[in-house]
């Protein structure tokens, strides 16, 4: 399914997704640092992610220009991948992949199927309570002195890359501009540092998101050679939970590692 038709299949299941009662009480993720509040702030009314159940995405692999489409429960991390040559996902018991794995090129479907949504999500899920988020003194990257933020997340609560980041805050916009961080999800003694450059904000729906996400590798606290390249496109944020069945193992699907 090409990426241009994922706002017609989003719209779909949001009008299949049951309606539940909503929780009044106040969400302990709103108590946040005041200094990361205005990071945050500079992103737009970021209370709209903490209010949210669903997200979704298209993306393009720049380097390949292969596409996918991305679909994530934020209440309970079942998640869902339509790309050019398989499917992933997670139904909250097994990570799955289809047709086989060997349709999957990565290394890891585990590791993969919460990479992208994960950086661009970020800083909004280091909201989370099991996170902490932390200013620590400037850093100099590139040559340039940044407004820093160590976010440090509690083993095993996000299957992200990592277990902690390091923000670098624009002088001018105020919002994300880097973040450097290690792969760990492998090794958790990895220290070598990879470098994630957020380009050209747009707005959904209120909140911003980096239209462009460039990963380089680190050398001598400066970003050099391109690791690669994905452009983003029809974010959505839902505030009710998407139908279950788009998360559920297809028949022809593999449980995948």
């Amino acid at each position: 399914m090409p990426f241009r038709k994922l706002s017609f299949l989003i719209i779909s299941l949001f009008l299949l997704a049951s309606c539940e009662e909503k929780n009044t009480t106040p969400d302990l993720r709103l108590n946040q640092p005041e200094e990361f509040k205005k990071l945050l702030d500079a992103h737009g009314d970021w209370t709209k992610w903490v209010a949210a159940e669903s997200f979704s995405f298209a993306m393009v692999h720049e380097t390949t220009l292969e596409w996918e489409n991305h679909y994530i429960s934020l209440t309970d991390g079942k998640t869902r991948i339509d790309a050019d040559l398989f499917q992933a996902g997670n139904d909250g018991e097994k990570v799955w992949v289809s047709p086989n794995r060997q349709a999957f090129p990565g290394q890891s479907v585990r590791f993969y199927h919460r990479l992208y949504s994960t950086f661009l999500s970020l800083p909004y899920i280091l909201t989370d309570t099991s996170t902490q988020v932390k200013k620590i003194e400037n850093q100099t990257f590139n040559g340039t002195s940044f407004e820093a933020f160590e976010a440090t997340l509690k083993p095993g609560t996000h299957p992200g890359p990592s277990d902690r980041y390091v923000l670098l805050k624009d002088p001018e916009t105020g919002r994300l501009a880097w973040v450097l961080y290690a792969v760990t999800f492998f090794d958790k003694g990895n220290q070598v540092q990879e470098a994630l450059s957020y380009q050209d904000y747009r707005d959904a729906g209120g909140l911003v998101f980096p239209r462009v996400i460039t990963g380089y590798q680190i050398e001598n606290d400066s970003s050099k050679r391109i690791r690669y390249q994905a452009s983003f496109s029809d974010v959505f944020l839902i505030n009710e939970k998407l139908e279950n069945s788009l998360f559920e193992m297809p028949k022809k699907a593999v449980a995948a590692n």
